[in-house]
């Protein structure tokens, strides 16, 4: 799927650097002071609108994965240096391409749109929410240790395969599958956290579908 948040390719600090610059040049115009305020004002607007749109997926409105990455490291050297806790999970739609084949791509964008809402009805303001791509989605769950982190995840769990999925005259049956990570002294950056929530997606598939896993629970 065509995704314009994604197609800016510059990074945020990039883009702010750019945009102050552009202000100092005004500010330097020979043009009347109200008229640089004028332009300063709009361009201001555009940039908003530009870094904006580099930072999230324009289907759902989630951040998207670039700012996930950016996220992620923030939060894992705040969790070490704070010795604070830090929950990562990854949800996977449960076989989301056959529903893609067998309804069509417009019911695979209802479902991905809808399961966007019930993650974040399910989640704190503070828990940062991403689509990771495809049909993956990634929560950031700060000050969270992996007991608490099962806690709103199983409600979303059940939450989705209890929610009336309707398109085009059809009820749809959706279910989730989740893999979830916590920082222990073994995992030593960012990347490792989130790669241990994948590999405990997988072992949620394995046994099944529509559960929860942890490496760290069994």
């Amino acid at each position: 799927m065509d995704n314009l948040g994604e197609n800016f390719d510059l990074p945020a600090h990039v883009l702010d650097e750019i945009q102050q610059n552009i202000e100092d040049i005004i500010l330097h115009f020979d043009i009347p002071e109200g008229n640089k305020k004028d332009v300063i004002k709009k361009i201001n607007f555009m940039y908003s609108q530009t870094r904006y749109m580099s930072l999230t997926d324009s289907l759902t409105g989630l951040y998207n994965r670039r700012h996930f990455t950016e996220c992620a490291e923030r939060e894992f050297l705040r969790s070490k240096r704070y010795k604070s806790d830090l929950s990562l999970a990854v949800i996977d739609i449960d076989f989301f391409k056959k529903i893609n084949d067998t309804c069509g791509h417009s019911a695979g964008d209802y479902i991905l749109k809808e399961i966007a809402y019930l993650i974040l009805e399910n989640f704190r303001k503070t828990d940062m929410v991403f689509r990771y791509g495809g049909e993956e989605f990634v929560v950031i769950m700060t000050e969270t240790a992996l007991d608490r982190a099962i806690i709103p995840l199983e409600r979303l769990r059940k939450s989705i395969e209890e929610y009336p999925f309707y398109y085009d005259g059809k009820n749809l049956k959706i279910t989730i599958s989740i893999g979830v990570s916590e920082v222990i002294e073994e995992v030593a950056d960012a990347q490792k956290l989130f790669e241990n929530a994948d590999k405990a997606l997988y072992k949620a598939k394995e046994n099944g579908r529509n559960k929860i896993y942890s490496l760290n629970m069994f």
